[in-house]
């Protein structure tokens, strides 16, 4: 299933942000946990991986069921603590106490995951040490229970750490978790130790309920399917309408049996620029004549690309004919009168790749006090994330497709370097008409004021290196109920995308929103359910220069979306450093402006953020929910 975006929901006339103010004492209200939450992990003798590292990172240590609204942290001394949200404040209680775990030598190959602990419904609920123990205990209405069964992944007899992602019950009688743990080898055929590998095994393991009883000594889980990948899901869930899981991470999640799908990285040859045949390198123009300018300017992104072709501006948009194939394009202008420069034209031109003509489309922009006007090609392009090395193929590189028919004979060969600012094209306007008149201003190196490479809404701020980081690259994984792929799913078109933020943890994942990034923009995709057997993703609406937004945002520790009020991006807080709360709300397609509120999550005492939800409290009212080391914070107007 792709993301396509849809170009009505994109609004280029966006400016930015307002600030709207939020009362501070209104709307945040802090109440300190009868017992601190605990950040011990490490315990293993090696050190802990960049995947590893990042996953605790990024580790929500608050937990809720978004049908019951139970809100559950684990403390220092492995106590499972139940919050409720009453109608004037929260209510804390002890419901389990886990044994503390004792980790042997032989054990500490692995570090230990967080604690952490779930509900399965009002009266049910799933704790794990983060030792590779995981306890099934009853919800009782006064202190603490006992837990009724206790589990651990099977063939292991040193107990390997893991982290529960998430569970549902697909019937009255069984529960299925979602598990993820570190990759390990069999133990080899002399009796060797067992030895770590590089990746991670994510489980669906099941749970008879039927089968619990107090007192029951340790037994393996019961395993639905095993899948494997290079990196830590990111977030997952059961989607019940599909009878499948969604699974999300820097990787995808194969099968034991099936190889990992390398995505596409081009060649050093292909981003290069390939010199024109014959061409005179040593030759060199006069001094007293400024460089003929090129027949366009371009520049890309990781899903389009953009061709300004400059034409005379008395030619009517009547006499223009444009037309998009998937290889090819063609540029047809018919003007008769004398120029200074001929007029470009270009019948049925190889491009260097795919294309879709559908999502592509081409302006006109005649202005008066200019001698020359701008003809504007955008072509999406049909491989997502591959880079163009130019916009044409020439007869001697036909970019990734090398079986394509040549160009026509009245194209001209002229290899035509990248222009990295997509918001200076226009340019190329002026460099022609200083070319008519022989005049250089020498604004720019090449002499041809191309541009300076800075974006409008970015100059003087922009750093290209943290605005191409923002989000996570990812990948998409279904799995079927028994493990497989759904029959809807094609494993070979794995394409990445540029993650920005999911849904508020304790939100009914109906829709399941996802905000990727598109250029500037957050755009926000759902899930269409209504033919279960070819659902697909729909681009619902936008966030508008949210990632340029987000790239500042260095500190933060969660960003997600709460469908159709706000995108929310947490701080991570702690000694010396924020601790805030950055709101953006949506704004109407054609809008300039869009509102924005920021709110001090730390009081002030420098405790770092561990874990956030959105839940309804007992009188209907939407709060966001913050646990920081020892405070709980309700967050409301939002």
């Amino acid at each position: 299933m792709s993301h396509i975006p849809k170009k009505s929901l994109i609004n280029p006339a966006f400016e930015g942000y307002k600030l709207s103010v939020i009362s501070q004492d209104d709307a945040v209200l802090r109440y300190a946990l009868p017992s601190r939450t605990t950040q011990a992990t490490t315990s293993g003798k090696i050190p802990l991986s960049f995947q590893e590292m990042q996953s605790r990172i990024t580790h929500n240590h608050l937990s809720v069921n978004d049908e019951t609204n139970l809100l559950f942290y684990v403390d220092v001394d492995y106590r499972v603590v139940l919050i409720q949200l009453e109608a004037e404040e929260p209510s804390f209680r002890c419901v389990l106490e886990m044994p503390a775990p004792i980790q042997s030598d032989s054990a500490t190959l692995f570090h230990r995951e967080y604690p952490s602990a779930m509900s399965v419904g009002p009266t049910l609920g799933l704790a794990s040490d983060g030792c590779g123990l995981l306890y099934v205990f009853p919800v009782q209405d006064h202190g603490a229970a006992e837990a009724i069964g206790t589990f651990y992944l099977p063939g292991d007899a040193h107990h390997t750490p893991f982290k529960m992602h998430y569970c549902y019950r697909p019937s009255p009688t069984s529960v299925v978790v979602v598990l993820s743990s570190k990759s390990q080898n069999e133990e080899d055929d002399n009796g060797g130790s067992i030895q770590p590998k590089s990746g991670f095994d994510i489980w669906a393991v099941q749970i008879n309920l039927l089968s619990l009883r107090p007192g029951n000594s340790p037994r393996p889980f019961e395993i639905l399917w095993r899948r494997h990948g290079n990196d830590v899901p990111i977030f997952g869930s059961h989607i019940s309408q599909l009878n499948s899981h969604i699974l999300i991470g820097e990787s995808t999640y194969r099968t034991q049996n099936s190889s990992i799908q390398t995505p596409y990285e081009p060649s050093p040859s292909e981003i290069a620029p390939i010199p024109r045949p014959n061409e005179n390198l040593d030759s060199s123009q006069a001094q007293d004549q400024p460089p003929k300018p090129p027949p366009y300017s371009w520049t890309q992104t990781s899903d389009s690309v953009t061709v300004a072709i400059p034409l005379p501006s008395a030619t009517s948009k009547n006499n223009i004919r444009v037309m998009f194939t998937t290889k090819t394009v063609t540029v047809h202008v018919d003007f008769n009168a004398p120029t200074a420069i001929p007029v470009p034209r270009y019948s049925a031109k190889q491009l260097w790749d795919g294309i879709s003509p559908s999502s592509s489309l081409w302006t006109w922009d005649k202005t008066a006090e200019h001698t020359y006007g701008l003809l504007t090609l955008h072509l999406e392009k049909q491989h997502e994330g591959t880079r163009w090395s130019q916009v044409f193929a020439s007869p001697g590189n036909k970019g990734s497709n090398p079986t394509s028919s040549s160009s026509s004979a009245d194209d001209v060969e002229v290899d035509v370097p990248e222009t990295l600012d997509p918001s200076e094209l226009w340019k190329i306007r002026e460099a022609l008409e200083k070319y008519t008149v022989s005049l250089r201003d020498g604004s720019d190196t090449s002499g041809l004021g191309l541009g300076s490479g800075v974006p409008s809404l970015a100059s003087g701020e922009i750093d290209d290196e943290v605005d191409m980081s923002v989000g996570r690259k990812v990948y998409l994984t279904w799995v079927a109920a028994d493990g497989l792929d759904p029959t809807w799913v094609k494993p070979t078109e794995q394409i990445p995308f540029q993650l920005l933020a999911t849904l508020l943890p304790g939100l009914p994942t109906t829709e399941l929103p996802l905000v990727i990034k598109h250029n500037l923009d957050g755009l926000v995709f759902t899930i269409d359910l209504s033919q279960p057997e070819e659902p697909s993703w729909v681009h619902s609406s936008t966030y508008s220069a949210i990632a340029f937004v987000l790239a500042s945002k260095r500190d933060a520790r969660f960003t997600h979306i709460v469908p159709s009020k706000a995108l929310l991006s947490f701080e991570s807080g702690g000694r010396g450093r924020g601790g805030n709360l950055y709101v953006y709300r949506p704004a109407p397609t054609k809008s300039q402006w869009a509102k924005q509120s920021v709110l001090r999550v730390d009081g002030g005492e420098g405790e770092t953020l561990l874990g956030v939800a959105g839940v309804t409290n007992a009188v209907g009212e939407f709060i966001v929910v913050c646990l920081t080391e020892g405070s709980l914070v309700l967050i409301r107007q939002i």
